[in-house]
């Protein structure tokens, strides 16, 4: 057969996290006693008020299309937040409700792009970032943040990185994969940046409740009227509220920017779930106490991987500020050598790991760091421990 499938779909990578959740998964299937720390997702139910929302849109016959960019009382829902949390004015008709964070980012780069726009992406990056500016038909740029700037970029990076081609800069904070934040001042020296080259920023804030050590989530758009014209800020209600599979986000950005992502959303998916959006009202309107408790239930988790970690030998990581991950460096374990073979990457550490320890943990070399893994502590305290004591023991059996 001659028909050729579309080379752009082709190129794009699967996600890494995904697949090692997936063998995670079938090898508890076949019976396998595995501890995943590849999950994005918290382990934690969506809380009762919430589902309790859902029960009674379905109830109440809401079961029907919504309008393409959202319902109405969700949107306000949304603005409210953005207006007491993010310290941003956005009206109704600046937001547009998606299926997921994912979602809203992919509607973003297609409203933004146009063949041959470069994105700079920041490194370490979410390994989807690049995937949706290529299938926008753009050019991803990526500018390294070493470990000894805290994995972040700085504003003189990124203004070196701009070209006539330019068209916008992705920001994560708190990020993914290393649970890094930008501060206030950082923050103000990227807005000076991108306002004098006139270029979008695309912020991604969806760990923006995950914030420890009493540090501030700051907004990018929050900082002056220039910054919050060209950015397009993006959340969501999975990380915060555990709605990973409600598939919720939300974008608050300029008017025609909004009206343009929903005519994209239109053709794409008609319009969110609607039983998810009845939900979210709850999520942001309701009682915050779970919120709080999970944030609290994160940073016990946080704290006793730092220390167990850095117990062991060979590896390392910083301490997150944000988000549920720690982003583990292997460059002192590549040279070592596992049953005479030296070990060489991230991807073949995790594939021992996974193979003959029955843990999951994702090598980072689609996040733009080859020597770095990527271990969630979004599961349960005891699974935590039981897969620290796993790597620390493959640790103790390597050889030089």
């Amino acid at each position: 057969m001659s028909l050729e499938l579309s080379r752009k779909a082709l190129a794009v990578k699967p996600s890494s996290t995904l697949a090692i959740t997936a063998k995670a998964k079938e090898l508890r299937q076949a019976g396998i006693d595995v501890v995943g720390f590849g999950a994005g997702e918290p382990d934690f139910d969506t809380p009762e008020n919430v589902c309790d929302a859902a029960i009674q849109a379905i109830h109440d016959g809401f079961t029907k299309y919504t309008p393409a960019s959202g319902i109405m009382e969700l949107k306000e829902a949304v603005a409210g937040k953005f207006a007491s949390f993010n310290k941003i004015h956005y009206d109704p008709d600046q937001i547009v409700i998606s299926n997921g964070g994912k979602h809203s980012l992919t509607n973003i780069c297609m409203a933004l792009l146009n063949p041959g726009d470069e994105v700079i992406i920041p490194a370490p990056y979410w390994l989807s970032y690049p995937e949706m500016v290529k299938l926008a038909d753009g050019i991803p740029v990526f500018v390294r943040g070493e470990k000894e700037q805290g994995y972040k970029v700085n504003a003189a990076q990124i203004e070196s990185a701009i070209t006539p081609k330019t068209k916008a800069l992705i920001l994560n904070t708190p990020s993914n994969p290393t649970g890094m934040i930008y501060s206030r001042e950082e923050l103000e020296a990227i807005a000076d940046v991108a306002v004098r080259n006139d270029i979008y920023v695309i912020a991604d804030e969806m760990y923006e409740y995950l914030v420890y050590d009493g540090l501030e989530h700051v907004s990018i758009a929050s900082l002056n009227e220039e910054i919050y014209k060209r950015t397009i800020t993006c959340s969501g209600l999975a990380k915060g509220y555990s709605m990973t599979g409600w598939r919720i986000g939300y974008t608050g950005s300029a008017k025609e920017i909004a009206k343009v992502m929903g005519s994209v959303q239109s053709h794409a998916t008609s319009n969110p779930n609607s039983i998810a959006q009845k939900a979210a009202v709850e999520a942001i309107t309701g009682p915050q106490d779970t919120v709080s408790a999970m944030l609290n239930e994160f940073d016990a988790r946080r704290r006793y991987m730092c220390r167990r970690i850095k117990e062991m030998p060979y590896i390392s990581a910083l301490e997150p500020k944000g988000a549920f991950y720690m982003f583990v460096d292997l460059s002192g374990v590549l040279e070592k050598k596992y049953k005479g073979e030296q070990i060489g990457s991230a991807a073949r550490f995790a594939d021992i790991l996974i193979n003959n320890y029955q843990v999951a943990a994702v090598p980072c070399a689609d996040f733009g760091f080859d020597d770095h893994i990527r271990l969630s502590y979004a599961i349960s305290i005891e699974q935590i421990e039981k897969g620290l004591d796993r790597i620390e023991e493959m640790l103790k059996k390597l050889e030089s």
